[in-house]
């Protein structure tokens, strides 16, 4: 029975109730029950919960992106469809350090006359060695490594000129090299020569790859 039902019968049985017993006390009791009736809940009706407003709230949903850390790799260019293309791709323009101009040295000073195959070849070479506890860990200690490079003065590199084409590509060359941006023909070599000596160490090495005027070993 609905709550509009109720209080019609309970108004009902009030007007009976006052005309059977006008000003008797049963009237009032029976309007009282009456009025209790309506205040009574049901004994299984749940309490209906209506909010006083509803309240609606718009908010851009996004999310946060990874926060660049250390471990982060580097992106590296990968895109080139050759050596040269990449080369011309890298930034030449940008500072270097100590280590990475003693690289690009030796490639200018060893090999500035070869194809870029060639050079990267050599910049390779330097770069496993940093990575073999026979050598030095550093490129700059690699390169002054008494007796290891013919164009040293002792352990000092002679003046490079900085502005010529020759040197920018060695820049492109060294940093190809140091970030393994393109797959080399010397692999894993730690030794070459020109091909025109041949060394007596050269017969106790592993030959690699012969690259314009250098042979590469292992």
């Amino acid at each position: 029975m609905s709550r509009k039902t109720t209080t019609i019968s309970a108004i009902a049985a009030l007007a009976v109730a006052t005309t059977m017993f006008p000003s008797g006390s049963n009237a009032v009791a029976m309007a009282q029950a009456a009025t209790d009736h309506l205040a009574a809940p049901a004994p299984d009706a749940a309490p209906e919960l209506v909010p006083d407003s509803i309240a609606y709230e718009s908010a851009e949903v996004v999310q946060p992106l990874p926060a660049q850390t250390s471990e982060t790799p580097t992106p590296i260019l990968t895109e080139a469809g050759s050596l040269a293309e990449l080369v011309r791709m890298v930034d030449t323009d940008a500072p270097m350090n100590a280590q990475l101009h003693c690289l690009a040295g030796a490639v200018y000073f060893e090999a500035r006359g070869e194809a870029l195959a060639g050079q990267l070849a050599v910049a390779q070479v330097i770069v496993n060695r940093t990575e073999d506890g026979r050598f030095p860990k550093s490129y700059c200690g690699v390169v002054s490594q008494r007796g290891q490079f013919s164009f040293m003065r002792g352990t000092a590199m002679p003046k490079v000129p900085t502005g010529s084409p020759a040197w920018t590509r060695a820049v492109a060359i060294a940093q190809i090299a140091d970030k393994g941006m393109w797959e080399q023909q010397a692999g894993e070599a730690v030794f070459f020569h020109a091909r025109y000596v041949r060394p007596a160490w050269s017969a106790r090495k592993t030959r690699l790859a012969q690259i314009d005027t250098h042979i590469f070993y292992r």
